[in-house]
């Protein structure tokens, strides 16, 4: 093998966030203009808003990473929850400029990167936790984004995984073949 576990780590760290990126943009691009920006009710979140709030987190938690806080104070959190002239290409824009942060960072990450202490919020995490700290949280947003795609999109929904009742169809076609 000749990796070290910080290596493997890196390389799957960045392979996860890549994936849940896709995950997101592949729910997205099945919804219409009008069910992107949808709140089903008003303390529900539209896939547009949880775009904006994600996109916002991303550039404020990966900017300048090693020397300020995670929390930039230009950060408008609050305002990543509201969605009023954002047109659907610009929140895009913004989240693939934003995500464009973090993979520009993680190749430049080291093992001893790993142990260094950053700030988010004041509170001290290793760079091993912030990464699995941010990987939970962007997970957890983008399960809900996909939810609502699918929820939008009923039995027009393209699946992101396996189809239901295919799994052994799915298993003999491709078990041990990738």
């Amino acid at each position: 093998m000749g990796s070290s576990i910080a290596e493997l780590y890196l390389a799957d760290i960045d392979a996860q966030y890549r994936k849940y990126k896709t995950m997101a943009e592949k729910a997205v691009v099945q919804v219409n203009d009008e069910q992107f920006f949808l709140q089903l009710n008003e303390s529900s979140n539209s896939i547009a808003i949880t775009i904006k709030h994600l996109a916002g987190n991303i550039r404020s938690r990966w900017t300048d990473v090693f020397t300020t806080d995670g929390e930039k104070p230009d950060r408008k959190r609050d305002q990543e929850f509201v969605v009023d002239e954002d047109s659907r290409e610009a929140l895009m824009q913004y989240w693939d400029s934003s995500w464009q942060v973090l993979f520009d960072l993680l190749p430049t990450l080291t093992a001893a990167d790993l142990e260094r202490t950053i700030f988010i919020r004041g509170e001290a995490h290793s760079m091993l936790q912030a990464l699995n700290r941010q990987l939970n949280h962007y997970a957890y947003h983008i399960g809900q984004i996909v939810y609502l795609a699918r929820y939008f999109q009923e039995d027009q929904w393209r699946t992101l995984s396996i189809e239901r009742g295919k799994s052994e169809e799915f298993n003999r076609l491709y078990w041990g073949k990738q």
